[in-house]
């Protein structure tokens, strides 16, 4: 591809990870003042390529032009200088520290002295002028995902980025965090900014890109303007094949109460009330739906049932067990599993192969558990089978789950979980973060627990997930059961109730 003189290219750029082709020989054009969308499912080289241009991997070949001229970025500080930021899909920010303080954090004009209220008006003129207005002095722990978000954006405007790149930015965002970023996107483009962001989701495509180029297998399929684009041309070309469909969901007569919880008490991280009184139940062979804007109290009743987060008042039972005082640990023992929505946080080590993060729940029980030692041909077996059975694209069982995708980190989670054979299963936002493939996959194990007997918590701030899933949906606002419906109601009640107000009874 012989390299114009305007616009950033990209020209048969390839990239191996051992036996894993990740990149191979892509081009790829990005335009002044243009949203370009990457488009594909986990594992298609979407990252990668991005990782490449912002000097994180340095390619095995191929060669990148800015604006005509050849560039070789040894480190991401080359990058920087040129003109280009990434957005991570996991923020990089440092929660103790203020929104200026992380902002400074290796700034290229920082100095012996920080001139901090200079820095504090810059943060803010940049913010205004972009639509992404946050406090300088705002602790990053105190924001909202979506407002952090806007600080890492910033941050790579205050170093002068030109060329801005976005990893899966809607992924921990509510649609009006989405709605609000993609306005934010537009002005950057329409200021003369290239703009791209990674994405697994059709609707955003349509929604926020002018340009969309589709990855499958590390290999550019199509690149094409949105006016020639559609939800379903884009669904084939991402896999390979016409988009698969969800299982229909056998109807079963559910069994006896599983787990139940009475007016449950419980405190947010912040000290804020986080359960006001929580009543509700789920029965054996059931999905219970847990739908809610983000921070209504999702996160504590998860962790509360896990025996994570104690209580303050109220009980639960597990069939008739009252496990209300009994830890994690004991809660396993039980048959009660739990699958957080935050999988590098709290679910996986990030630095463990798939072996060790398999051993990381029953390494004390049997048959893995062999007096002081572990069963590890054993513990390497199970990780073989679940790479199997789950499809996870994977050089090996002894591959740090770092080197993973998040859908291929999600899918070792799941199988984990799953593979003990749950009374009780919670699981958090499952299929945050992953492509149509991917999600269809987990969609389809949890219906084959539900149809095994399993009592299933499905929380999820993705409306349709859990009207497709769930054979009963409760809300929560600000911590307490706004109503709990059947799965058949009407859809502006749910999302009424999800905002605080009540349509009809429930």
């Amino acid at each position: 591809m012989a390299p114009p003189e305007q616009g950033v290219v990209l020209s048969s750029i390839c990239k191996r990870f051992g036996a894993i082709v990740a990149n191979d020989r892509v081009d790829l054009v990005l335009k002044r003042g243009e949203i370009h969308a990457l488009l594909g499912e986990n594992g298609a080289g979407k990252s990668t390529l991005m990782n490449i241009l912002s000097g994180v991997y340095l390619p095995d070949s191929g060669e990148i032009y800015i604006e005509g001229e050849k560039a070789g970025f040894r480190s991401p500080w080359d990058a920087v200088r040129r003109g280009i930021g990434m957005v991570h899909q996991h923020f990089q920010l440092v929660n103790a520290f203020s929104v200026l303080d992380n902002v400074l954090l290796g700034a290229t004009d920082a100095s012996l002295r920080l001139h901090r209220r200079e820095a504090a008006d810059r943060i803010e003129a940049v913010g205004r002028e972009h639509g992404l207005h946050v406090d300088p002095h705002a602790l990053i722990w105190q924001l909202t995902v979506g407002q952090r978000q806007k600080v890492e954006i910033v941050k790579l405007l205050y170093r002068g980025a030109d060329l801005l790149l976005l990893d899966e930015p809607t992924s921990v965002l509510t649609p009006s965090e989405a709605s609000d970023l993609y306005v934010a996107l537009r002005r950057l483009a329409d200021a003369g900014k290239y703009v791209v962001f990674i994405t697994h989701k059709l609707h955003e495509v349509m929604a926020a890109a002018d340009r969309v180029t589709v990855l499958r297998h590390g290999r550019v399929v199509a690149s094409l303007g949105r006016s020639d684009a559609s939800i379903q041309k884009l669904g084939s070309l991402m896999v390979g094949a016409s988009m698969p469909d969800l299982r229909p969901k056998n109807s079963l007569k559910s069994g006896e109460i599983a787990l139940k919880v009475e007016g449950a008490q419980t405190q947010a991280d912040r000290g804020t009330s986080g359960l006001n009184g929580i009543t509700l139940d789920v029965r054996a062979g059931e999905i219970l739906g847990i739908a809610g804007v983000a921070g209504n109290g999702q996160v504590e009743l998860a962790e509360c049932l896990a025996g994570i987060r104690p209580l303050r008042h109220g009980k639960v039972w597990l069939k008739d067990k009252d496990i209300s005082g009994s830890d994690a640990r004991s809660r396993l023992r039980y048959g009660l599993r739990f699958v957080p929505e935050d999988r590098l946080g709290m679910g996986l080590v990030p630095q463990f192969d798939i072996v060790d993060n398999m051993l990381l729940r029953d390494y004390r029980e049997r048959p893995l558990a062999k007096g002081v030692w572990i069963d590890r041909a054993l513990a390497a077996k199970r990780a073989e089978s679940l790479v199997r059975d789950y499809d996870v694209r994977t050089p090996g069982v002894h591959t740090a789950v770092r080197a993973l995708s998040g859908g291929n980190q999600q899918k070792i989670l799941m199988g984990r979980e799953i593979l003990a054979k749950p009374v009780v299963f919670i699981v958090a936002q499952p299929t945050r973060g992953l492509d149509i493939a991917a999600a269809r996959a987990v969609h389809d194990r949890l219906l084959d627990l539900r149809e095994g007997g399993t009592a299933i918590i499905l929380i999820s701030e993705d409306l349709d997930e859990i009207l497709q899933l769930s054979d009963r949906v409760a809300v929560l606002f600000e911590g307490t059961v706004r109503g709990i419906w059947p799965r058949d109601a009407d859809r502006s009640a749910i999302g009424a109730a999800m905002g605080g107000h009540l349509l009809d009874a429930a």
